[in-house]
This record gives structure tokens, C-alpha cells and sequence, in this order.
């Protein structure tokens, strides 16, 4: 029994040996140590592990692959893909196995594989029970949020109801309670939800209200814009100051990504990692940064709604269209109201998810068409109008459309039998999603990656926070122009409605509008922002 335990041992030693430590990768030739891990066709690899289950993974090759060069996170091994190869004892986080040939004169090959790591399985798979979960969470903030104790009051003065249904989800998520990986609530609420929010949100708009807003709303949206062009090297050159190792490489390339993101959308996201050739596990980084950094600060936004006065009177701002804006949809929603009966939820639901399917229906054949002649012309050009082939952009755009033509009929009356409020619902589930979407531990885990990388982007959002203050303070612009013209940028359709809805429900049309915008020149805003770090970089 002994013997066989020493001999387990030094297997297991050996085994460690042949492993590098911070998740390189190692060959391993002993075919008898197969039963210490998971086997795994290289073809067969992308997805989810969790460390508990699949501690170690065993990788083999296909031989079209033989004699290329193994890389794991961007970083070449001395193995080449003849071999089996161990991955083993991975960090929480993204990591990408990619074998690629040597390009000495030959065609360029490379296959890159994504891998999520997790600690361990979700403790709540299903997501019947997660979505229960999250509608007992929403319940829990609003029903202490309507509550008469003073401490509860002088609480939601201070935190928004809003942040707190981002957040538990978050923390949920981040303790392995509930897992997005494992869900498709956002899925369902981001294709399914936002589309009839979006519609019964905007059915009872007032177009000349919202021309009455006057410039200050467009004029923010381009100063959030500007803000990120310049932020991006000015966060990059700061950084390289205490790290000067950030100039070197493709860091830009995958900054590049983050700009595409944060002035556009995934889609213009996709736009820059494809012109910039970014790396796949960069690129995996990043999306990490981009998503806790635009999260925190949406997060901020949220927390500056509940001081939405005291800064008003900061930027000496005349906030008297938004609520004379807020007023008259009040007024109409009190002229309409009525008691609502079972035909009338009917009829509001039918038509309402009627035209998300329509929605869906023509995105589904415009996307195609479109992409298909971004493919035929120049590779430039094409670039600079992904966004309109993205199926995504579209469903948002008819939404809008279909919400706005409604507001000119009769159907416009559906504010009478709450509407807004079934739209503003829609929303709030799909922050609680969203919420689910961030994982504190994972940055915990990989500080070490991230801490350079999360430093840029702090600094980057903070300049773009700095542009936006102070253009508001040059033309005395309320705050809620400050944070939808933000997240227009920064969050698109997903959370400028959510970020303005946070003001009254009235306003998330204004954000919406904005968010399309957004969608339309994320790619060339990126592009200066890109050229500039570039430059920095290369210079």
C-alpha cells in the first residue's frame, strides 16, 4: 500500500514538473498518467471548465495541424502541435491556446481557442430559479425602497433602488450562487425584453416635446465622445509613466477594442479587433476591463441620479424643458388613465410583441443583406460600417421605429393601461442580467493581468467623465443630458434607457435616440482614438 502511494506521489510530482507554473503549457509523453486529466480534441476545446471539476486539461491535435507552434495566452511554448499537451491548474479568467505556423514565407495559419475558467459550478443551474431569484431581488429593492422608516429613506436618497438591482445580481454572480455562463436570461432579456421596452416606452413620446430639449443633449453625446478619443492615450501615456512595458507589444490593439465598445457598441467592438488584428487573449482582457469599468461607472451615474439636484445646481443648470418634458407625459398619463381590464393588457401585449417579432423578422434579412455587401467592398470601408450589419443594431433601430409610429395613433392610449410601467419593468430585469454579467472574483483572481490594464481604464473613464462635467458646466447643461449622453456612448441601447428611466420613464426615449447614434459613429470615433494610442505606442 505504501509503494503505491509513493508511487502516486512521484507520479503526481513528475506530473507538476512537466506543468510550468502560471499556466504555461508543458508536453507530456507518459501515457499513463491519463486518468489524472481530462481529454480534450484541440477541435473540441472552446468553452467553460470549472478548476473543481476539470482541475487539469489534456489536449491532442489533429494531424492537419501538425508543425505548428503552440501558444498559450499570447505567449509561444517550445511545444509544437505534434505533441499532447497538459494545461494544468488554470486561474479563474479568459485564456486562448492558438497554434499558428512559423510564416516564413508561408501562408498564414492560425487557430486560436477560448477558454472560460471558473472556481466551480454555479450553486443554481436552473434559470427558472435564477430568474426567480432576481425577481425576489427586484422585490426586495423596491419594496424597502417604498418603505416610510427614515433610515430606509435616508438610505435610497443616497443609493439609487436602480444600483442595487445591478448589484445583488452582481454579488450573486461573483460568489458562484448564479453564473451568466450558465444562464440565457440576458439573452432572453436583452432580444426579447428591451425590444417591447423599448416599443412601450416610447408609443406615448412627444416628439415636439423632446425638440424643446433643445441642443444640450447632442452636444453632451459628443463631448462623452470626445472624452473617450482623447482619454484612451492620455490613460495609456499615464500609465506608461509607472509601466513603461505598456507601450510595448499590441497593448493598443487591444485598447483599440475598449474604444469601439465604449463609443459604439459589441458591434463596433468587433469592427476594431478585426481592422487592429487584435490578439484573442487580449482581446479576452479587455472585454474583462470594459465590462467592470463601464459597469462602475454606470454604477456612479446611478449613485449622481440621487443628487441630480444638488448638481444641477453645481453646473447652475435649467433643467425646466426636462421637466416640463416630465410634467406633460404625467399629465397625459393621468388624461388616459383607466381602470385596465384583460382585453387591454391583451391587446397591448399582442401588438407590442407582434412588432418585436417583426423587429426581429426584418433585422434577421437586412443584417445578412448589408453584411454581405460590406463584404464585397473595400476592406476600409467596410469596417467603418460594421455596425449596420449587425442584427443587433437593427432590432434596436425597428423598435425604435415601430415605438415612435405608435405614438402617432391611436394605440398611443396604451399609457392609460400602463405602458411605461410594463416598459420600465422590462428594463429593470434586464439590469438584473446585466448585474449578473460581473464577476468581482474573477478581477480578484487575476490582478496581477489586470491591475495595469483596469489602471487605464480608470484613468480613460475619469477623463471622460472630466470632459463631460466640465462641457456641462461651460453650457450649463442639466445632469441628466451628463449621464444619458455617457452611457449613450459607453452602455448603448442596453443601459442609456435604463440610465435615463433612472430620471423618470418618460425620459428613456431621449436615451434610446442617443444610443443609436452612438451605434452610427462608434467606428470612426474609434478609429481616431486607435490612430492616437497608435501612435503613442509606435512613436
Amino acid at each position: 500500500m505504501i509503494k503505491r502511494l509513493i508511487f502516486f506521489a512521484a507520479i503526481i510530482f513528475a506530473a507538476q514538473n512537466l506543468t510550468a507554473k502560471n499556466n504555461e503549457v508543458r508536453g507530456v509523453l507518459d501515457s499513463d498518467i491519463d486518468s489524472l486529466y481530462t481529454l480534450v480534441n484541440f477541435s473540441d476545446l472552446e468553452g467553460l471548465y470549472y478548476a473543481s471539476e476539470t482541475p487539469n486539461l489534456k489536449v491532442y491535435f489533429h494531424d492537419s495541424l501538425s508543425n505548428l507552434n503552440v501558444f498559450f495566452d499570447g505567449q509561444k511554448t517550445n511545444y509544437l502541435a505534434n505533441d499532447t499537451l497538459v494545461i494544468a491548474e488554470l486561474k479563474r479568467g479568459d485564456h486562448v491556446l492558438s497554434v499558428a505556423n512559423g510564416l516564413n514565407g508561408a501562408e498564414k495559419v492560425e487557430i486560436a481557442k477560448n477558454l472560460k475558467i471558473k472556481a466551480r459550478p454555479p450553486f443554481i443551474k436552473n434559470d427558472a430559479v435564477v430568474f426567480g431569484l432576481l425577481m425576489i431581488v427586484l422585490y426586495f429593492v423596491f419594496r424597502t425602497s417604498s418603505s416610510n422608516r427614515s433610515y430606509l429613506k435616508k438610505f435610497y436618497r443616497i443609493v439609487p433602488a436602480l444600483l442595487l438591482c445591478y448589484f445583488i445580481p452582481a454579488i450573486l454572480n461573483s460568489v458562484g450562487l448564479i453564473s451568466s455562463e450558465e444562464s440565457n436570461l440576458y439573452y432572453i432579456a436583452s432580444r426579447y425584453l428591451l425590444p417591447a421596452s423599448l416599443i412601450l416606452l416610447c408609443l406615448s413620446i412627444d416628439i415636439p416635446a423632446i425638440k424643446r430639449l433643445g441642443s444640450k443633449a447632442i452636444i453632451m453625446f459628443f463631448a462623452a465622445t470626445l472624452g473617450i478619443v482623447v482619454g484612451g492615450p492620455v490613460a495609456l501615456w499615464c500609465v506608461s509613466l509607472i509601466s513603461p512595458e505598456v507601450l510595448e507589444g499590441d497593448i493598443w490593439r487591444g485598447l483599440s477594442t475598449v474604444a469601439g465598445s465604449w463609443i459604439g457598441g459589441g458591434a463596433n467592438q468587433t469592427a476594431m479587433k478585426e481592422i487592429y488584428e487584435a490578439p484573442d487573449q487580449l482581446f479576452s482582457a479587455m472585454i474583462v476591463v470594459d465590462v467592470f469599468i463601464a459597469n462602475v461607472f454606470m454604477s456612479v451615474l446611478l449613485f449622481g441620479t440621487g443628487m441630480n439636484d444638488k448638481l444641477n445646481r453645481f453646473f447652475k443648470a435649467d433643467d425646466s424643458a426636462i421637466e416640463a418634458l416630465k410634467k406633460k407625459m404625467e399629465d397625459f398619463q393621468a388624461s388616459v388613465s383607466k381602470v385596465t381590464s384583460f382585453n387591454d393588457l391583451v391587446n397591448m401585449m399582442g401588438i407590442t410583441f407582434f412588432l418585436v417579432g417583426l423587429a426581429h423578422f426584418l433585422s434577421g434579412y437586412i443584417a445578412p443583406w448589408i453584411k454581405k455587401g460590406l463584404n464585397a467592398m473595400d476592406n476600409t470601408a467596410a469596417d467603418l460600417m460594421v455596425s449596420f450589419g449587425s442584427g443587433f443594431f437593427w432590432l434596436v433601430v425597428f423598435s425604435t421605429i415601430f415605438g415612435v409610429i405608435l405614438s402617432f395613433t391611436k394605440f398611443r392610449k396604451f399609457e392609460g393601461v400602463g405602458a411605461s410601467k410594463f416598459g420600465s419593468l422590462f428594463l429593470y430585469v434586464l439590469v438584473a442580467t446585466i448585474g449578473m454579467k460581473m464577476d468581482i472574483m474573477e478581477l480578484i483572481a487575476n490582478w496581477g493581468v489586470f491591475k495595469y490594464l483596469l489602471l487605464i481604464g480608470l484613468i480613460w473613464i475619469s477623463i471622460h467623465a472630466l470632459f463631460l462635467f466640465i462641457v456641462a458646466k461651460l453650457i450649463r447643461a442639466p445632469f441628466f443630458f451628463v449621464a444619458v449622453g455617457s452611457q449613450a456612448n459607453v452602455g448603448g441601447a442596453a443601459s442609456a434607457p435604463i440610465v435615463a428611466s433612472a430620471f423618470s420613464p418618460s425620459l428613456a426615449p431621449v436615451g434610446v435616440l442617443l444610443a443609436v447614434l452612438g451605434y452610427a459613429v462608434g467606428t470612426f470615433g474609434a478609429i481616431m482614438c486607435t490612430f492616437l494610442m497608435q501612435w503613442l505606442s509606435q512613436g
